[in-house]
């Protein structure tokens, strides 16, 4: 089983990342092969809606050559895409959204003269997620944002797992917290092997 992890954090040493942490070390525990991708390190332009990708039908054909296609080339290459991320403005970071962006033009073909496939068809996708409000309040339209994501890239949608910081002076990953994070990553990966496993009967 492949894990590709799209940390849209800033921060190495923040709240998300120290979230992540306990997440990667069960799914490393359970046997889940991991590449992270830091978007903040990597050279991801918006998308230009100009449908080049279009006219490619075997693979995302973006006109722009900077770090994107080898990001969707691990996330096609996965089981499970990892979306980790700070709720700024009420949804996700900025080059985790223009990543996004452009997968959904590039991995899905219906806007083109000929309608082709959706590249990441069949993955999975969980959310790991941090932000200041209520995570219903705080973080909802980040969900709801990947659902439809999900749905229209025909991707299965897994779950988010989000924790809020106060801002008080208690550090923010307790025990409770890392606990709960760890039971997230084992029912993702019992969930997605038990799909595995029922599509190879």
């Amino acid at each position: 089983m492949r894990s590709c992890v799209l940390m849209g954090s800033p921060r190495r040493e923040g709240n998300t990342a120290a979230l992540l942490a306990p997440f990667l070390e069960e799914c490393e525990a359970l046997g889940v092969e991991t590449e992270t991708v830091w978007l903040y390190d990597e050279d991801i332009a918006p998308c230009r809606g100009c449908m080049g990708c279009q006219d490619r039908l075997d693979g995302p054909g973006c006109v722009q050559e900077d770090g994107f296609a080898g990001i969707f080339q691990a996330m096609a290459a996965s089981d499970v895409i990892v979306l980790a991320t700070p709720i700024y403005a009420f949804f996700c970071t900025a080059p985790m959204k223009a990543l996004l962006d452009r997968a959904i033009y590039a991995g899905t073909k219906n806007y083109g003269r000929a309608k082709g496939p959706k590249l990441l068809a069949g993955k999975r996708v969980v959310s790991v997620t941090t932000c200041g409000y209520p995570p219903e309040k705080g973080a909802g339209l980040w969900e709801e944002g990947v659902k439809r994501f999900c749905r229209h890239g025909g991707l299965e949608y897994l779950g988010m797992f989000c924790r809020r910081d106060r801002g008080g002076p208690e550090p923010f990953l307790d025990e409770d917290r890392e606990l709960a994070v760890r039971d997230f990553a084992r029912a993702m990966v019992l969930a997605v092997r038990a799909d595995q496993m029922a599509e190879s009967i």
